[in-house]
């Protein structure tokens, strides 16, 4: 993907188009990468989601809001933002980094989205910022009910199963990867009944079964 495609699908085109190119850039590359773009860009998403809650759920109380903030900003939400816009085909990596799949790693792909949000911010401010976190965010803040209590995706994924009379699903562990300090794993989520399998990537198992779970869930949608 090229830059220009990526501009269009933020929804901003960078006056100053080295911010992106840098905000793409692992420290794996070279010495100008996105760290420092994402240091600004975590505190920016933290902030612009923490509006867009107390805009939208007036009702809400502190401790629901930040429960609801936490859920959206960690890394499994900002790696799924990374997959659907494509992100992995336009990060600049090292090449010992290429090798070891790091386009496909979630921490790599979640902190080049917040270095984006950062970017962002330089660009043309904050409010450019704030409104690129409200379009990765449409659709799960459209999805949040106020009062409904915060579950995790395997627990929905069982519950929607159960609610089917369908059997559990069951997890099976592919692949590990990287080195002992970045290790990567690669879990299926199998619905036998339904003919579903789908796969999640994760810095832990636990993290790696959410994710292929909340993938079965989108394809129960």
């Amino acid at each position: 993907m090229t830059q220009g495609r990526l501009e269009k699908a933020l929804g901003h085109v960078f006056a100053d188009p080295g911010l992106l190119r840098t905000a793409l850039t692992h420290r794996s590359h070279g010495a100008s990468h996105n760290e420092r773009l994402e240091f600004i860009g975590d505190s920016l998403l933290n902030c612009a989601v923490a509006l867009e809650l107390y805009r939208r759920f007036p009702t809400l109380d502190e401790g629901e809001m930040s429960r609801l903030r936490a859920n959206l900003v960690r890394q499994d939400s900002l790696h799924r933002i990374a997959e659907s816009l494509g992100l992995g085909d336009c990060l600049r990596l090292g090449e010992g980094e290429l090798k070891s799949g790091g386009h496909r790693r979630p921490s790599i792909l979640a902190d080049a989205v917040e270095a984006i949000i950062g970017a962002v911010h330089l660009d043309a401010g904050f409010d450019a910022a704030a409104a690129l976190v409200g379009r990765l965010y449409a659709e799960r803040l459209a999805e949040i009910v106020p009062g409904q209590q915060i579950k995790d995706a395997k627990t929905r994924l069982q519950e929607c199963l159960q609610g089917r009379r369908l059997a559990l699903p069951h997890y099976v562990l592919l692949d590990t990867a990287g080195e002992a300090h970045a290790r990567s794993f690669r879990v299926a989520c199998e619905i036998g009944a339904l003919s579903i399998r789908t796969e999640g990537v994760g810095q832990s198992r636990r993290a790696a079964e959410q994710m292929a779970a909340e993938r079965a869930l989108e394809n129960l949608k």
